[in-house]
């Protein structure tokens, strides 16, 4: 597996759930992501961040596995 296809499946995923669950495209938020960091001086790259991670955590909870903090 490459590093793109990685990044891409991780960090377009926040984007693809927050568009599912409000009704809109996925490119409409990656577009509205943008805009926003312009405006809020990057702070919304740090909702971003954090939207990624809980997503990741919330994935490991659900399939049982262990969390590993390496």
């Amino acid at each position: 597996m490459e590093f793109r296809d990685l990044m891409e499946r991780q960090a377009f995923g926040v984007c693809s759930y927050v568009g599912d669950k409000i009704g809109i495209a996925a490119s409409r938020v990656r577009i509205y992501f943008i805009y926003l960091s312009f405006v809020t001086l990057g702070s919304s790259f740090l909702l971003y961040l954090f939207a990624w991670f809980w997503m990741n955590i919330r994935q490991q909870l659900r399939k049982g596995s262990p969390i590993q903090w390496d």
